[in-house]
């Protein structure tokens, strides 16, 4: 006997019974994600990339997933190489901190600084994340043109995966 008056078989019969119990709790709580694709960044970066060359503006675009990792990477003749590290790190921005980086850029012209020591934030438009069943899936970053034109070009690519939910592809 154990101390609470039950025997060995009991016990596990009970634990064994809370087990499954707490597995079926599990299977509740964890949830189905969707999660970005190879073939559907592509898809992201390619609406990007036709708004930036029918405007005739040279751009890296990169597409990341929901943790700040580039799934895909997109460069148009002649962009100037730094802009390379630029669009990786927009990427990243929009997704830690579930926000287009162009939050941060108006917060800092409106003369919030802080913004500067927020590890991670870029403070330059560009940056957007991407949205699936309301959560962040991975975010776009365009770098090349002004801060103007590559928010365009990344919002291209926003329009493109809201596009493609829509129609269930």
């Amino acid at each position: 006997m154990f101390n609470d008056g039950m025997t060995f078989f009991q016990t596990t019969a009970f634990a064994s019974m809370a087990l499954a119990f707490i597995g079926a709790g599990f299977a509740q709580v964890l949830a189905t994600r969707r999660v970005l694709t190879l073939e559907v960044a592509k898809k992201i970066a390619a609406a990007a990339e036709a708004e930036a060359l029918r405007n005739k503006w040279t751009m890296y675009i990169t597409v990341v997933d929901d943790s700040g990792m580039p799934v895909y990477i997109e460069r148009i003749d002649e962009t100037q190489l730094g802009s390379f590290e630029v669009s990786i790190e927009k990427a990243r921005s929009a997704v830690l901190f579930k926000r287009p980086t162009k939050a941060f850029e108006d917060q800092l012209a409106g003369g919030r600084t802080a913004v500067l020591k927020l590890s991670g934030a870029i403070p330059v438009e560009g940056g957007i994340p991407l949205m699936a069943d309301g959560k962040v899936i991975g975010a776009i970053g365009v770098s090349g043109g002004t801060s103007a034109q590559d928010g365009q070009a990344a919002q291209a690519g926003v329009a493109a995966l809201e596009a493609m939910l829509k129609d269930g592809k």
